[in-house]
């Protein structure tokens, strides 16, 4: 159960028994969580979960060692969109609360420029690596196949349960950091251009220094459960926005 400690202009900080850290950020009346994540070391790509589903490009598994960072508990959802930006780019409109997508990379640097200019902070796209480690579960990681279960149903919307479209955010079970909807429901774009992995270690990558496509991460309500697992990356032109792609927020501190 977390409990209120200390209010900051737009921001609740939160503080749970465990000692984990939520950040309540208000922005023109809509909210949303962002989630402490410890740093650490792990594994990224087709590590041995993943078995025949993991493809070429998510070798060579390599060691990664990331510092602390915020990411959000759900992906941006449309009310969160329309509250920084005033229109709602989305073509599946059922609820506020589903993901905004039909966005583009460039459209989220927009967007996220003006929740900067509009609560202080400095959000950002995650980059791959803290994408990865966040969907695994950073330290507390049970080494699932998806993000929080082996079990996609249980934690994804993806083809085989959507029903041909997005849902509401944070409806299926949370992952070991309590985080919703990293694997399914929409893709979420990431800071880094897309490039083949190296198998050196890193600390604190963001991937090539230029390239043509954005890596998008976690699979979709499209796509087979193939697509929803932790290690899978694809890319797409950041120029172009569409039905089954969005975003998540993060944040190097708060």
């Amino acid at each position: 159960m977390f409990v209120t400690l200390l209010t900051i202009s737009s921001i609740v900080v939160l503080q749970s028994c465990t000692g984990s850290t939520k950040k309540t950020i208000t922005v023109n009346g809509v909210s949303f969580n962002m989630i402490k994540v410890a740093g650490g070391t792990f594994r990224m790509g087709a590590t041995a979960e993943q078995g025949e589903d993991a493809i070429i490009l998510e070798l060579p598994t390599h060691q990664v060692t990331l510092s602390d960072y915020y990411i959000a508990e759900t992906e941006v959802t449309q009310e969160l969109w329309v509250a920084v930006i005033g229109s709602n780019p989305s073509m599946i409109t059922s609820s506020l609360q589903n993901p905004v997508e039909c966005v583009s990379w460039d459209d989220c640097k927009i967007f996220i420029q003006k929740l900067n200019e509009l609560t202080g902070q400095r959000f950002r796209l995650p980059s791959e690596a803290e994408w990865e480690y966040a969907a695994r579960g950073g330290q507390k990681t049970m080494g699932y196949k998806f993000a929080g279960n082996n079990l996609i149903d249980d934690v994804a919307w993806y083809d085989g349960n959507s029903g041909g479209g997005t849902h509401e955010v944070a409806k299926n079970y949370p992952n070991e950091l309590g985080l919703y909807d990293m694997s399914g429901n929409v893709w979420e774009w990431c800071e880094d251009w897309y490039g083949s992995y190296s198998s050196s270690a890193q600390t604190d990558p963001y991937g090539p220094s230029s390239g043509s496509f954005r890596v998008v991460r976690g699979g979709s309500w499209l796509n087979s459960a193939r697509n929803c697992r932790v290690s899978n990356r694809i890319n797409y032109d950041p120029g172009y926005g569409t039905i089954n792609i969005g975003l998540r927020l993060a944040a190097s501190s708060l």
